[in-house]
């Protein structure tokens, strides 16, 4: 699951993030509301001139946004007192059902798009464990926002999954989870809760996408592929806080709803193997709302957290973060 990032640099039997396109290829109806987009009247996001990328959407996804912000509007979740997570768990809940999807941000590449021509990839219908954890949280900040709409969501997908919150080509992405989380901590828009809940460092090199090259089209591009090395290198300064999978029962009482998990594997060169939210039901058990493969669709995990990380093969633990209103 990993983009190319969905939880652990995209390997293609796990996730990856949602799709894109570009101008080539397209219908001339299709193109003509893209140049529109392209223009501002109906996307915030111009044309990129590397590449000519345009950002990708559903007319349908545009109304399913209005659907969920007027739901959490109403349900009193769009005021900024409210803490985040709140919203954050009911957007997934409004996702309930919706479609598992792979590799939606790689179609562009798929397509002969160019590395450096990134299109913003925006998905609402259908989800991987990555794109249904950035639209939960894009959603919920949208709600509180006073310019609430399709561009404001855009615009916080884009600040999450790219290195800094600026998309300048497949690079940019944040492809590995535990980077996505750090670099929302510096940036306060989460809160990594690793060091509270009794983390121990995890100092494994990151090196899963530089050596499976032949797995990731974008990596063909040689310059493409050294700038993974090199931000894979840069890496090894970060060791991730990991809640050990003994400790979760004890700490389990102390995430909240809507708290963003990672989950640690073994598998060498790789952080995480799969993301969701933390997810208490009405009987007060913690559990995962997620987008897993194996599920098909956007579910909540039968089991409690430490049992569903039981369960996955390789797992070694948790990452925890806390969404903020940034």
């Amino acid at each position: 699951m990993f983009y190319g990032k969905s939880a652990c640099p995209k390997m293609n039997r796990t996730e990856e993030p949602a799709g894109t396109m570009e101008i080539r290829g397209l219908s001339r109806r299709t193109f003509l509301r893209y140049a529109a987009g392209a223009a501002g009247m109906l996307l915030p996001f111009p044309l990129r001139a590397a590449g000519m990328a345009f950002s990708a959407w559903d007319e349908t996804d545009r109304e399913r946004l209005d659907s969920w912000l007027r739901t959490l509007r109403a349900e009193g979740l769009g005021n900024a007192s409210v803490p985040l997570g709140r919203a954050v768990a009911r957007v997934g809940e409004l996702a309930l059902g919706a479609p598992y999807a792979a590799a939606t941000l790689e179609q562009y590449l798929a397509d002969g798009g160019s590395p450096e021509a990134e299109p913003l990839t925006l998905h609402l219908l259908k989800f991987d464990c990555v794109s249904l954890v950035e639209a939960a949280l894009a959603v919920a900040r949208t709600a509180a926002a006073p310019d609430a709409g399709w561009g404001r969501f855009a615009a916080e997908v884009e600040r999450m999954r790219y290195r800094g919150g600026v998309r300048r080509g497949y690079d940019s992405r944040l492809h590995y989870f535990s980077e996505w989380m750090r670099d929302g901590d510096q940036r306060g828009l989460l809160r990594d809760l690793g060091p509270g809940l009794g983390a121990v460092p995890d100092a494994r090199p990151l090196r899963f996408m530089s050596e499976h090259r032949g797995s990731y089209p974008a990596l063909r591009d040689d310059a493409t592929f050294e700038a993974i090395v090199q931000r894979e290198r840069a890496l090894d300064c970060c060791p991730r806080n990991l809640i050990p999978k003994a400790r979760i029962p004890e700490i389990a009482d102390r995430l909240q709803t809507g708290d963003v998990l990672a989950f640690a594997t073994s598998i060498a060169g790789l952080d995480v193997t799969h993301t969701g939210l933390a997810y208490r039901d009405r009987a007060g058990v913690m559990r995962v709302l997620h987008a897993p493969l194996s599920g098909g669709v956007v579910q909540v995990s039968s089991g409690t957290v430490a049992e569903y990380v039981n369960g996955l093969r390789s797992a070694t633990g948790i990452l925890a973060a806390r969404p903020l209103r940034g």
